[in-house]
């Protein structure tokens, strides 16, 4: 998910906006389901916007409504699926992550909250192998590889330092600095990727190995963590499951660490918790961290440019089905951070808590 598309789909303002969110599956028979819930969320699109808007003013997006479904293989399905649809756009986004429940939303924008979580949780990473048969760089995102860097360094072939010298090989001193000279090596070449890309590493080695490369690395921070290599499957999706693990772990630690951060912003009096005064200080740009709990939507409908009234009934006339999502993207759009989340700790706080800047 790209910051430009979230952008593109977060700004746009049309009367109406339909944004259409469904869980779906990879496999058969269980994708066979797939094309009915989506064939009824359809119908519901279709109704609500007839009935709210008449068909005068909304024929060109009745037409994709009507047509959509044709355009969706359900046998290519990931985990959720997300439909965008105005009389000017047609987006549908594939997820790895399953949403809380099948919803339509019509408004005047459209309903972002699951691209932020795709945002918040696609990462895009290397992968080192440091192997008997030499070293390879992949870049991955999420649980997949993507490609192998291939440059002036990369692959590299077997440690060239290794010394072939009988009386040398049985030196293990000798030995062991011969393959940290290889490392140092190494190493220099993915911090000139690092400064390229921007992108850190999971390390897939010994524990010799990772022991030696991060005691001669220039820069360790480059490093996310290593897995132990397994010299009987190095295969490329068995790389990225197991990198893809580490990652996934080091996103948890960090949504921790950010519910640390809001906790500890309590004390200091600068954390909101009470809904008005959380889309407020977003609009004026005072947010820095935005936290709510992924099971959380509230519908509004808004009294003035400020201010708004609860409601239950998200399909009456003027309705915002959840306003997290505005809040979200005012965060986001002015520099803050926006983590959706199920982790329990959040509840002590509330289902949506907002540190300010001031």
């Amino acid at each position: 998910m790209q910051i430009e598309k979230l952008k593109e789909l977060a700004i746009e303002q049309s009367a109406p906006c339909v944004s259409i969110s469904l869980n779906t599956h990879r496999t058969h028979p269980d994708n066979a389901q797939d094309s009915i819930v989506l064939k009824n969320l359809l119908k519901e699109a279709h109704d609500r916007v007839t009935h709210e808007f008449g068909k005068r003013d909304v024929t060109q997006l009745l037409e994709k409504i009507e047509n959509i479904e044709q355009e969706i293989d359900v046998n290519y399905n990931l985990d959720s699926l997300h439909i965008f649809l105005s009389n000017k756009t047609k987006e549908i986004i594939k997820s790895p992550w399953r949403v809380n429940k099948n919803t339509v939303q019509i408004a005047d924008h459209f309903a972002i909250k699951p691209l932020i979580k795709i945002l918040n949780r696609t990462e895009n990473y290397h992968i080192l192998l440091l192997s008997q048969s030499g070293v390879n760089l992949f870049h991955a995102q999420n649980d997949v590889i993507s490609e192998e860097i291939k440059n002036e360094d990369f692959p590299f072939d077997q440690n060239p330092h290794y010394s072939t010298h009988s009386g040398e090989l049985s030196d293990a001193k000798q030995v062991d600095n011969l393959v940290r000279e290889f490392l140092n090596t190494v190493d220099k070449a993915v911090v000139k990727v690092f400064h390229k890309t921007g992108l850190k590493c999971v390390v897939i080695c010994t524990e010799d190995n990772h022991s030696r490369l991060m005691q001669v690395a220039d820069l360790p921070s480059v490093y996310l963590e290593y897995v132990k290599i397994n010299y009987n499957d190095v295969a490329n999706h068995t790389l990225a499951l197991s990198a893809w693990k580490v990652v996934e772990a080091l996103q948890q630690k960090n949504r921790t660490e950010a519910i640390h951060e809001m906790q500890e912003a309590v004390g200091k009096g600068n954390v909101l918790t009470d809904l008005s005064e959380i889309y407020r200080a977003a609009k004026e740009g005072r947010g820095d961290l935005l936290i709510v709990h992924n099971n959380y939507s509230q519908a509004v409908k808004m009294k003035d440019e400020n201010t708004f009234e609860l409601i239950e009934d998200a399909t009456q006339e003027g309705a915002i089905d959840d306003v997290t999502n505005e809040i979200a993207w005012e965060v986001i759009s002015k520099k803050g951070r926006a983590i959706f989340t199920d982790q329990e700790e959040i509840k002590s706080l509330g289902n949506i808590v907002l540190k300010v800047r001031y």
